[in-house]
């Protein structure tokens, strides 16, 4: 039976050493950037996000090495980029129980915030439950969590979901496996989605009409991508992020785009703190 408090992909955790220079550099990239955030106390990290219609990515840099971050820290080691992926959650205790019962042995929920700044002055909150599946449960290596937004109205601000490259959605996310069926079939049990066998990999749908993860190899990744759209991306785990966007000149426009061959464009993970990112309409 599906789970029942899991409502698709809600956003990409990109992590990354110098938090204020990837904000500058996803700009440059044509993104509208939120003001920085810091979280609560207990969990040391700051983040800016880049917001869609229903989902979002998430920049986020240490501050504080609490205990909480020790992951994200021995991640920082080997690379930046895509290290988490969150799922919504219209309950998170609810859902933490439900992974429970089902023999998960399901972290929190951890309740946390963080101050935001509003268009044209003033500030608010955002708010958040939180729950995660064991650290040991990342398939390809992808830690993952849910999130519950307590405050919708102050994370998806009008103001902060117009990009000038037309980003509005997340399409995919790409996920590079020795075995990748094992990963997507990995996947496919924490979130009780089922796997789809292609010519591209295997796909795992994330719930309703949110973003899918396509897990694959070296070699289709290889083919999937020129070298020049390859520099500075993964050899293993989450290393490319596909965008949907309603202006496809203006995604054209990015510096250093490259055509994809069918209308869409690539941006080499050099330039987007190690995540390779297409856009297509």
């Amino acid at each position: 039976m599906p789970l029942q408090h899991i409502l698709g992909l809600d956003h990409v955790v990109v992590t990354v050493r110098d938090l204020d220079a990837a904000a500058d550099a996803w700009r440059r990239l044509g993104f509208t950037v939120s003001p920085r955030g810091t979280h609560s106390a207990h969990l040391g990290s700051a983040n800016y996000t880049i917001m869609f219609g229903e989902d979002y990515v998430e920049l986020l840099g240490v501050l504080t090495p609490t205990d909480h971050l020790q992951p994200t820290i021995a991640f920082l080691k080997r690379r930046e980029g895509i290290e988490r992926a969150a799922f919504t959650t219209d309950d998170a205790a609810a859902g933490a129980a439900e992974l429970r019962a089902r023999g998960i042995d399901a972290i929190g929920p951890v309740h946390f915030g963080r101050p935001v700044e509003l268009p044209g002055g003033g500030a608010g909150e955002a708010r958040f439950n939180v729950f995660r599946w064991p650290v040991g449960e990342a398939p390809g290596g992808l830690r993952v969590f849910a999130c519950q937004h307590l405050t919708r109205e102050t994370v998806w601000i009008p103001e902060l979901m117009r990009h000038a490259n037309g980003a509005d959605r997340l399409i995919r996310v790409e996920v590079l496996a020795a075995d990748p069926a094992a990963a997507a079939g990995h996947l496919s049990r924490l979130i009780d989605e089922p796997v789809v066998a292609g010519p591209d990999g295997h796909l795992v749908h994330s719930g309703g009409r949110r973003a899918d993860f396509l897990f694959l190899d070296e070699t289709r990744f290889a083919a999937r991508y020129p070298a020049a759209a390859r520099v500075g991306a993964a050899a293993e785990g989450a290393a490319a992020l596909v965008v949907g966007t309603a202006d496809p000149a203006g995604a054209a426009r990015i510096p250093g785009a490259l055509p994809d061959g069918a209308g869409g464009v690539l941006v080499p993970a050099a330039a987007a703190t190690g995540v390779l990112l297409h856009f297509r309409a």
